[in-house]
């Protein structure tokens, strides 16, 4: 029987170090809070998206479920353990992208080969068995000092699921390894899916009860720091191209054809003060991207951290002053002040 897979955090720092761990470089995972069309232009290139939801075995499909050769060009696995639908997400993604950004690495690109002659179902299991995929997912399993009964848990347990969204070959995708197949949600444009995605994703929330809000979305993107670098570069050179011909024109010298550039003064000095400034507002942003990610790496550290042990010796020392009960008898009253609290909120709004 496969090991256990451990539950995944929905953070955009906890999936960036899963990508990281299967060896993909260059890649990033961005949290959207909204859908506009703004956000969209920010998040370019985009790869693939990554939808968190309350699961509900009633949940039709938006679309149709591709039973013909287009299988043997899209990755698709059955998800065939618990908790794996995040990783399984993820590498949906990896594994569908057509971007030249994209570059798998040796550990999912000979998963993919090795698993090419796969039905989806065995895809799944591969996975599911993957020591080097599990080693990655579960190691961010969080510490336990008590097993728990689960027969003890509500039976109406909700339930979340990870789904992925990924353009192939001009078509929107979804990919969810507990359907029988991929879902064909219509044609898309490969430099706007997310215009598509935007619009499968608002019916698919609209669907849901007014009172679910427990959404969580997130894009696999080219790395916001090698985007900047990139375009900092572009802007240096364009710069530099521009000062150049100024001192040309300037001297009346002759000079090389350099059709995309004017030879009028004030439109070169133009070009230089609008890349000056915009070189400014990247390294800004390349500044906030380089403590950003240094943010996820110490969230990380602090979530595979074992707290237990040192909140095990302050109980005991609590216990030991006679503190213990006290605490113990005020949280409890409070839990239950917050408690008659939202039940008076709720009377009072029906």
């Amino acid at each position: 029987m496969a090991e256990e897979w451990c539950l995944i955090e929905s953070d955009p720092g906890v999936f960036t170090e899963l990508i990281k761990g299967f060896g993909v470089d260059g890649l990033s995972v961005e949290e959207l809070w909204s859908l506009d069309e703004s956000t969209f232009q920010e998040l370019k290139p985009c790869h693939g998206l990554v939808f968190l939801f309350k699961w509900q075995s009633s949940e039709g499909s938006a679309g149709s479920v591709v039973q013909d050769d287009r299988l043997d060009k899209i990755f698709f696995a059955k998800q065939m353990i618990k908790n794996a639908c995040a990783t399984q997400a993820i590498i949906s993604v990896l594994l569908n992208a057509q971007h030249p950004d994209v570059h798998v690495g040796p550990i999912l690109r000979e998963f993919k080969d090795f698993t090419a002659s796969f039905d989806p179902a065995d895809k799944g299991l591969a996975m599911t068995n993957s020591l080097e995929l599990k080693r990655v997912h579960n190691s961010f399993t969080r510490q336990q000092m008590f097993d728990f009964d689960d027969s003890l848990l509500p039976k109406e347990k909700d339930s979340y699921h990870f789904v992925a969204y990924v353009p192939i070959d001009g078509r929107l995708y979804e990919l969810d390894g507990l359907k029988e197949g991929p879902i064909d949600l219509g044609k898309c444009d490969p430099q706007d899916w997310l215009l598509t995605a935007k619009v499968v994703l608002d019916q698919r929330m609209q669907s849901f009860t007014t009172e679910e809000i427990h959404f969580n979305l997130l894009a696999v993107v080219t790395d916001r720091r090698v985007v900047y670098q990139k375009r900092i570069l572009d802007l240096q050179d364009q710069v530099e191209r521009a000062a150049t011909k100024m001192g040309l024109v300037m001297s009346n010298e002759a000079m090389d054809d350099d059709g995309d550039l004017p030879s009028d003064p004030e439109a070169l000095q133009a070009i230089i003060d609008a890349g000056d400034d915009e070189t400014r507002d990247l390294e800004v942003k390349l500044k906030n991207e380089d403590l950003k990610h240094e943010h996820y790496k110490l969230e990380n550290i602090r979530r595979r951290h074992n707290y237990l042990p040192l909140i095990m010796e302050v109980l005991k020392l609590l216990s030991k002053r006679g503190q213990l009960t006290g605490l113990v008898d005020k949280a409890c009253k409070k839990k239950e002040e917050r408690r008659a609290a939202k039940e008076k909120k709720t009377t009072d709004t029906v």
